[in-house]
């Protein structure tokens, strides 16, 4: 016979859209509609509704941009629908063509308040009679939120992004609202007919299947009559359902579906949306289980169930009766879903103190999934913390992104920095927004990498970013496609039941070693700076108000600020997830941010000062508090470095000669270092005709997510600021100092360098007025120094990354993220670059000089200008300082690091020395010190080894300390863990590489 398989395909589905969906509504029925639209931010039900509402109509245009309508709508359902389903049919003016979750939303209540379920482009109707009787009122509101489609224009630059700048007209009009009741049957054959030609279109063309689908499809289209469509979808949907019912080959490739919504906590909207996204999306997913009793559903982020506890109480209690069932399942464990590059090491363990802490609280549950579909690349310190936080598995999807390099599993044991290990696993299906098509599910098991030993993959699926969740089409979907001959099986099951039943059981399965750096998003190390200082002063501020009070309550019998610093954390959290923190949002959520942080800032300065002035006492004398060692003491005169002298300065015929002791730099007319000879080691660093941390531009315009990406062509722009407009070298205390500025466009960029006496440094501070567009700003420091690697740090340690190109892998790693330095060396001998805010970086292997002697060129990425979604991202004020090494290891580096990021702080007091209440011997370095959680009194110690290398060290705790034992994340005994042994106040540790160990001791009543 000849192939008509298209041709059936193309007549079903016409038929399908023209003929059947328009039948699907059996009558509809006016609604009289009111409205409101507030003057100002959302209002709770109760006073959104008791003003007065204005006549409305369909067709009428609603909504500036961020505003939010309440409409009423009213009508009596007819006598003639008696037994049916009745449904309230709203369309707020949406795009057919636009993604849900980017454009207007809705909620609609009942007249008594309580929650309906939400309105969503591909979600219109509320059920509001099940088995009408006729003659029912109907009384509903909707709360409509005006969002406006940010990425509509292709990811043009919009003022849409914030409030302060959008235009205030209308961007809406109201299409549909109608009282409507509809014919099950008819929907059925239009979801039969969705799944059979979508089936068809996956299988081969020589397949079986395929012709015998296809012919029963084409008998479905010939029994429905045209002229009596309704009479007729019973027996089309006979002619279908035996090629419907086959069972799937016990071989095939096994689903486990689970519904998701992804919501942003902030994105293309800002957070005050989320709160309203949650209750939206989780009132939906409510509504959807009492339809469909199989689904389950998970959802992360505690930040999301605390908006709905605070915001939303009745529709909070209503998912924690569906926790309780099992069926709604809070999932991952993390305050947010976080970025994992930014983040510090405390930031990260916080992520799941925090959450699973509210989880444990507020539903009695825990989570061993690490849930993180979408952040953008995951560091290598990850699977140790989630071990030490109790979980077991992870799941992600963005690695499906990479451009060049295409991941090599789907599922695998990932390991970490320090040995410990994951079971890992990434969707094949390539998406956490599967609608369940059968050519998501046909994709799904094309792609799997790991067929060998069990073939079975997650699919979560439901509308997301902006929310919205699973709907009954794509719960039909997985019923028909449950056991379906041709098609992978589906089965709705939670993610921690996959891992159990078709990974766990896995003999030999790969694993992946270290980070898993994501091929795209590196912009997100570098833009809004000011997230980036924010969030890396805010983490070291709060390491200090732990320290600081602890040490308080512990010598002055001081109260432990709980709530403060509880609050304090997870606002620091809630800025790391994974649009914020990175620097991709609107410009309302990162103007909303540098507030928070300036708040954050204040709060925490003033737990910090509080601890000190009780343990400071009352004096005139200063007293110096030291968080690196977690002590204090006084200082007199001019302090320990008082009469010392500043480095020799010699003029030359270039400019200058200036000797530390250490170093002897040349420093020419223009202000630039070039020339650093390292006279301990006897070798010279800059190589000739360079200069040490020159400033260069590039033209930053990737092919796409501007504020993302940072593509490998930026490179080949490459530019110079110039001479600078004018330069001044003198001396200040003890130290050289050379002030440089620079006029580049609008932009006034000022930098100092100090070369202090005695030490192995060169510190650069700089003080930019930013005003370019779609440029990047870099550091270089060309250095005499022969490696094929470079040294990171990352949480609790730091890796090794090639700065060869020898293979893709090698070679897309062009821009990589660091904490508080990179380090760049050879045997023997080795240079940090250390900084205080900011995180993108780049190395080059170079050849220098008439001798061709090799070497390396460390790049800092200290400013972006990308116009998209935040048109003015970067543009204003920043100041940042950076601080150049020479002759340390990586150990010496992670001390340097420290010391710039927690400068020594100054009070008046009586003088009194004040001892530590930890100290840590050999390469432990100590993350944490704070009370306990559970408000016990006991003390908690965090320390990790930073060298790399098997330790033992010494820690000496407090004197009122009378036992200590180790614990995991949670500050809960580890299972299988002898005490320690608590000999003279102290206690030692045999450490494995990178090993985090935290320590919880008792303390004399």
């Amino acid at each position: 016979m000849h192939d008509t398989t298209a041709l059936t395909l193309a007549r079903a589905r016409r038929l399908s859209a023209e003929r059947l969906t328009p039948a699907i509504e059996l009558g509809t029925a006016e609604v009289q509609i009111t409205s409101r639209t507030l003057p100002g931010e959302p209002e709770p039900f109760a006073a959104a509704v008791a003003a007065e509402f204005a006549p409305f109509e369909v067709g009428m245009p609603w909504g500036p941009a961020w505003s939010t309508t309440w409409f009423r709508l009213r009508g009596v359902v007819p006598p003639e629908w008696r037994g049916h389903r009745v449904e309230v049919a709203i369309d707020l003016g949406f795009d057919p063509g636009a993604g849900p979750g980017f454009q207007a939303e809705g909620l609609a209540f009942a007249a008594d308040g309580r929650y309906l379920k939400g309105i969503e482009p591909r979600n219109q109707y509320v059920t509001v009679v099940h088995d009408a009787e006729g003659g029912e009122a109907v009384d509903i509101y909707v709360e409509a939120a005006a969002n406006p489609d940010i990425i509509a224009n292709a990811f043009l630059p919009t003022d849409l992004g914030d409030r302060l700048t959008a235009p205030d007209r209308p961007l809406y009009v109201l299409k549909r609202a109608t009282l409507t009741t509809r014919d099950p049957e008819v929907e059925a054959l239009v979801v039969d007919i969705d799944v059979a030609a979508g089936l068809i279109e996956q299988l081969a063309t020589t397949d079986p299947r395929r012709a015998r689908l296809t012919a029963a499809l084409s008998r479905a289209c010939d029994a429905v009559r045209l002229d009596d469509v309704r009479g007729t979808v019973g027996e089309a949907r006979a002619q279908l359902a035996p090629a419907l019912s086959g069972p799937a080959a016990p071989s095939v490739h096994r689903v486990s579906a689970i519904g998701h919504a992804h919501i942003d906590s902030a994105w293309l909207w800002p957070t005050r949306e989320t709160v309203r996204k949650v209750s939206r999306t989780f009132s939906n997913v409510l509504a959807l289980m009492d339809e469909y009793p199989e689904l389950l559903f998970v959802a992360s982020s505690a930040q999301q169930y605390a908006w709905l506890r605070e915001h939303h109480p009745a529709l909070f209690e209503r998912v924690r009766d569906r926790v309780a069932e099992g069926r709604f399942q809070p999932i991952g464990g993390m305050w947010v879903e976080s970025d994992t590059n930014l983040p510090g090491g405390e930031g990260l363990v916080r992520q799941f103190t925090q959450g699973t802490r509210f989880f444990r609280d507020a539903f009695g549950t825990e989570s061993d999934v690490l849930w993180l579909p979408d952040s953008f690349g995951y560091t290598a310190a990850l699977p140790q913390i989630a071990r030490l936080a109790g979980m077991r598995y992870f799941v992600t999807q963005k690695l499906a992104w990479q451009p060049v390099n295409r991941f090599p599993h789907h599922t695998f044991v990932w390991e970490g920095i320090d040995g410990s290990r994951l079971l890992a696993h990434m969707p094949p299906v390539d998406s956490y927004l599967s609608e369940l098509t059968p050519a998501e599910l046909a994709h799904a098991s094309r792609n799997h990498r790991d067929h060998h030993d069990s073939s079975a993959s997650i699919v979560p699926f439901g509308h997301g970013d902006g929310g919205g969740g699973p709907t009954a089409l794509m719960m039909e979907r997985a019923r028909r496609q449950a056991d379906l001959e041709g098609s992978p099986t589906v089965k709705v099951e939670a993610p921690a039941d996959f891992f159990r039943t078709q990974v766990e059981p896995q003999k030999d399965l790969p694993v992946w070693v270290g980070e898993l750096y994501l091929e795209g998003h590196r912009g997100t190390y570098t833009s809004q700076a000011a997230m980036k200082r924010g969030n890396r002063r805010s983490e070291h501020l709060l390491r200090e108000a732990e320290l600081w009070s602890a040490l308080a309550c512990v010598r002055t019998g001081a109260t432990y600020p709980y709530d403060e610093l509880d609050d304090l954390w997870q606002r620091v959290l809630l800025n790391q997830f994974h649009d914020i923190l990175p620097g991709s949002s609107i410009a309302w959520v990162h103007r909303e941010a540098r507030e928070q942080y300036d708040a954050i800032l204040a709060d925490g300065q003033g737990i910090v000062e509080r601890a000190m002035r009780s343990l400071a006492g009352e004096g005139d004398r200063a007293i110096v508090f030291d968080a690196v060692i977690g002590a204090a003491s006084a200082v007199d005169g001019d302090g320990p470095a008082g009469g010392a002298v500043a480095p020799t300065v010699t003029e030359t015929e270039h400019g200058i000669l200036v000797d530390n002791g250490p170093l002897r730099l040349n420093i020419d007319r223009d202000g630039r270092i070039v020339s650093v000879r390292d006279i301990a080691a006897g070798r010279d660093i800059v190589p000739a005709g360079e200069e040490l941390g020159r400033l260069v531009m590039h033209t930053d315009l990737p092919n796409a997510f501007d504020a993302w990406d940072l593509d490998e062509s930026y490179r080949s722009s490459r530019r110079s600021l110039g001479a600078p407009s004018s330069v001044k070298i003198g001396t200040e205390d003890r130290a050289v100092v050379v002030d440089t500025e620079y006029e580049v466009g609008a932009s006034r960029i000022r930098r100092r360098a100090t070369i202090v006496q005695g030490e192995r440094a060169v510190d650069f501070g700089l003080s930019v007025d930013w005003q370019e567009r779609e440029t990047i700003l870099k550091a270089e420091f060309p250095l005499q120094v022969k490696a094929e690697s470079a040294r990171s740090e990352i949480q609790f340690g730091y890796i090794d990354r090639p700065i060869t190109t020898n293979t893709t892998w090698e070679a897309q790693k062009f821009e990589v993220s660091a904490h508080r330095w990179v380090h760049v060396g050879e045997p023997g001998y080795g240079v940090a670059i250390v900084n205080d805010s900011t995180y993108g970086h780049d190395f080059r292997r170079e050849v220098f000089g008439d001798r061709a002697r090799p070497g390396v060129v460390a790049r800092l990425s200290i400013l972006r200008s990308p116009s998209f979604p935040d048109p003015a991202a970067d543009r204003g004020e920043h100041a940042l300082r950076y601080r150049v090494v020479f002759g340390v290891t990586p150990l010496d580096a992670t001390d340097e690091g420290l010391r710039v990021n927690l400068p020594p702080r100054q009070v008046a007091g009586t003088g009194a020395p004040v001892a530590p209440l930890a100290v840590a011997s050999g390469s432990a370095r100590i993350s944490a010190i704070k009370l306990a959680d559970d408000r016990s009194g006991d003390l908690i110690v965090r320390l990790y080894e930073a060298a790399g290398e098997c330790s033992r060290a010494v820690v000496r705790l407090d004197e009122s300390v009378v036992g200590v034992g180790r614990v995991d994340l949670h500050e809960s005994p580890l299972d299988d863990e002898p005490a320690l042994i608590l000999e003279d106040h102290a206690v030692e540790l045999d450490l494995a590489p990178f090993e985090i160990v935290t320590m919880r001791a008792t303390r004399k009543p």
